[in-house]
């Protein structure tokens, strides 16, 4: 029984140790190699080193798949590979708050749109109010760049069809799904980072930086991502993702001695507050659903 208690506690822990992970991977790759191989270039060594970890840690060969799966795999992996790519993209011309809170607009989508219990609403009002709190939605948005908007905005349609795929293929074992996923994702924007950096992505400090990049801010956060999905409705994870500025936050202020104001702290605590509530209605909620299929489970 007490075992059966704190496996309710898994889903959030994988989504706050992604999430931490992903805020410190992301922040390495932007001061580090934007500098060196451009956003194109940074998305493809991320990515392409992730795929190569886990293609190497979990042999997905080992596995059958049919061909549904395969289509639903490959979907996953494409939203994947286009998320990040959108997203660095963005970085380059947008503030990186204002690109997290565009590209949030995605999972919120989905959360909204799968609700159907008003307390859902509740959890998802707390979430955007706390996000509108903590990121810099003050600024003058009509000074921002264009193609930057355009750019965030196709990462959150990304991230909320990376959400619904990986929701579709979460019957599967995490590693299998998650290393074939990200071997799309890297025939998907590899190609592209070639075409803008060439040999400058063979580069002794780009090989290594950017694999140091991938372990942080990509094999890990989705692995992780993968076994919450397993546990999760799409909605809760939706809602339950938008700890990501929190963390950053949070972050920042322990490395980076940027502090917070009230304002911001009280954006956290409703920012987690949708979290935990979420979290607590879905497994509510699965306590009366059909368990997985034996040996799915990871």
């Amino acid at each position: 029984m007490p075992l059966r208690r704190y496996s309710s506690l898994i889903p959030l822990l994988a989504i706050l140790g992604s999430v931490t992970c992903l805020g410190l991977g992301t922040s390495w790759a932007k001061h580090s190699l934007f500098p060196l191989v451009g956003a194109q270039g940074t998305t493809a060594v991320r990515v392409g080193f992730s795929a190569l970890l886990l293609l190497l840690f979990w042999r997905p060969w080992r596995w059958q798949l049919s061909r549904a799966d395969l289509r639903t795999v490959a979907l996953y992996g494409g939203a994947l590979g286009l998320t990040n790519l959108c997203f660095y993209m963005a970085l380059r011309t947008i503030p990186f708050g204002i690109a997290v809170a565009i590209e949030f607009s995605g999972p919120l989508a989905v959360a909204l749109l799968a609700s159907r219990r008003p307390l859902d609403f509740v959890w998802v009002a707390l979430a955007v109010a706390g996000l509108a709190l903590l990121l810099p939605l003050g600024h003058d948005v009509s000074k921002l760049d264009p193609t930057g908007v355009l750019f965030a905005l196709g990462a959150a349609v990304c991230w909320a069809s990376y959400i619904v795929f990986g929701k579709r293929a979460s019957h599967l074992h995490a590693g299998h799904s998650v290393s074939l996923g990200l071997a799309m994702a890297a025939l998907v924007v590899v190609p592209v980072g070639v075409l803008h950096s060439g040999a400058a992505l063979l580069s002794p400090v780009v090989l290594g930086e950017g694999l140091g990049v991938a372990l942080i801010s990509s094999a890990i956060p989705i692995s992780l991502e993968m076994v919450a999905l397993k546990r999760l409705t799409p909605q809760a994870f939706g809602i339950m993702s938008s700890m990501e500025p929190a963390v950053a936050a949070m972050l920042a202020y322990i490395l980076l001695d940027e502090r917070l104001g009230a304002g911001q702290w009280l954006a956290i605590a409703m920012i987690m507050a949708a979290s935990m509530g979420s979290s607590y209605m879905a497994q509510r909620q699965k306590r009366g659903a059909p368990a997985l299929r034996p040996g799915y489970e990871s």
